[in-house]
């Protein structure tokens, strides 16, 4: 009798997926028609998708780019799609878009915003990307102060004695720490410069610029506008709001009682008050509280409350990432003998930030479409200079076109920064489904 082998000694070929399980048809058939209820949705909504872009579409594209006026893009859309047609207006993006990205900056200086702006990008992508050569990091330390000199010009002094004022901080929080202790070390860091640029800034800068004149054409604030405006001041908001958010989150759980009472208060009131109620504030009741004759920007006077107003929701944000963090962590920092500021430093605040990073985008797009709010108090972000464009007689009763630009611009850095959200996500990745 024969002996029978039953096992296999050669493996068979590699099969490909059934094409109905695999691929794009693979995946409409799982998301799209699995079941009786998910065909009737993806029916019903293909149906609505067709008749929302079956009456956008036409619009949007039989359009006129070339034409002076309203009354112009009508004439020429009807006479080039018919006496029916129904199109979009472009043309008065095209003959306004600079004036809605600079406002009323002078033509011949728009290098200055787009140089200051790119120094900015350049700042930034050692702080949001890591492959990059950390020596760029100095560059970003030094960046803060020479993009605002750029946009607003004048003498270079002042930005040179406002980081003076940060180094009267550190030299009074290192001696103070050390004789008297760290609380009044924080204290004076934190008093005493804003001391310097209310009282000392402006008359030093002057007297130095008298002696030894450095400085480029200054530019008045009213100059400002469109998205050069929401830019500037989400870009400050954004990037300020965090360190000064991480603190107050510190603060909130500190044991001291001051600081404790001081960081709580403060969220509490920021958090409580609606935001143009602060910008009123800003623009109206500031000046009020400081020495006469000072004169204090509306539009640097909008950044702070900006940045205090993010601030307080981002210690939020970053609190619960510390409320989300296990015992286990403190106590390993304890076990290595680190002390506070360390083991916040290298051990707690990472992985809080790291739980956080969904909320902290979130603030950031928020706060990024809170500046179109400034047009209340008479600032002319886009949605103002909108305004200003419909009062020309050309253009007056033209809506649709503007707004759908100015949303367009919106969504691409509200996108843009939902996008850079994610990839520091998967690449922080560590744990495993």
């Amino acid at each position: 009798m024969a002996n029978v082998s039953y096992v296999r000694k050669t493996m068979l070929p590699e099969k490909a997926p059934p094409v109905t399980s695999s691929g794009v048809l693979g995946w409409i058939r799982e998301n799209l028609f699995s079941t009786p209820l998910n065909v009737i949705l993806t029916l019903l909504s293909a149906g609505f998708a067709f008749y929302v872009l079956a009456s956008i579409l036409p619009w949007i594209f039989q359009s006129s780019w070339t034409a002076g006026s309203l009354g112009e893009c009508r004439e020429v859309i009807k006479a080039t799609y018919g006496p029916d047609a129904h199109g979009a207006c472009w043309a008065v993006i095209r003959e306004r878009y600079l004036q809605l990205i600079f406002g009323f900056y002078p033509a011949e200086l728009y290098w200055r915003p787009i140089l200051a702006f790119v120094l900015a990008l350049v700042a930034l992508a050692p702080v949001l990307f890591s492959g990059l050569p950390r020596q760029m990091m100095r560059f970003s330390a030094v960046a803060p102060f020479l993009v605002p000199w750029l946009l607003w010009g004048g003498t270079f002094w002042v930005p040179l004695m406002v980081i003076a004022g940060i180094a009267v901080g550190v030299i009074a929080y290192n001696l103070l720490s050390r004789t008297v202790g760290s609380l009044a070390g924080i204290i004076a860091a934190g008093v005493l410069p804003v001391l310097w640029w209310i009282f000392v800034t402006s008359p030093l800068a002057s007297g130095l610029q008298s002696i030894i004149p450095l400085g480029i054409e200054a530019i008045p604030s009213r100059s400002f506008g469109g998205f050069l405006l929401s830019i500037t001041i989400g870009l400050v908001a954004i990037t300020a709001s965090l360190p000064i958010g991480i603190v107050l989150a510190l603060g909130r759980q500190s044991d001291l009682l001051i600081v404790k009472t001081l960081c709580v208060g403060f969220i509490e009131f920021i958090r409580g008050v609606p935001l143009i109620t602060l910008l009123f504030v800003a623009s109206v009741l500031l000046n009020y509280f400081l020495p006469p004759g000072t004169d204090f920007d509306i539009i640097v006077r909008v950044m702070i409350m900006v940045t205090l107003f993010a601030s307080a929701y981002m210690a939020e944000v970053v609190r619960g990432g510390l409320a989300a963090l296990p015992s286990g962590q403190y106590e390993a920092a304890d076990a290595l003998g680190l002390d506070y500021w360390k083991s916040q430093r290298l051990i707690i605040m990472p992985q809080a930030l790291k739980i956080s990073i969904p909320g902290i985008v979130s603030t950031f797009i928020s706060v990024f479409k809170d500046t179109t709010l400034v047009s209340i108090i008479g600032l002319l972000d886009p949605l103002g200079l909108s305004k200003a464009i419909r009062a020309d007689v050309n253009w007056n009763g033209i809506v649709w076109e503007l707004y759908g630009f100015i949303a367009f611009v919106f969504f691409i850095f509200c996108f843009s920064m939902s996008r850079y959200s994610m990839y520091l996500e998967r690449k922080l990745q560590t744990g495993h489904r």
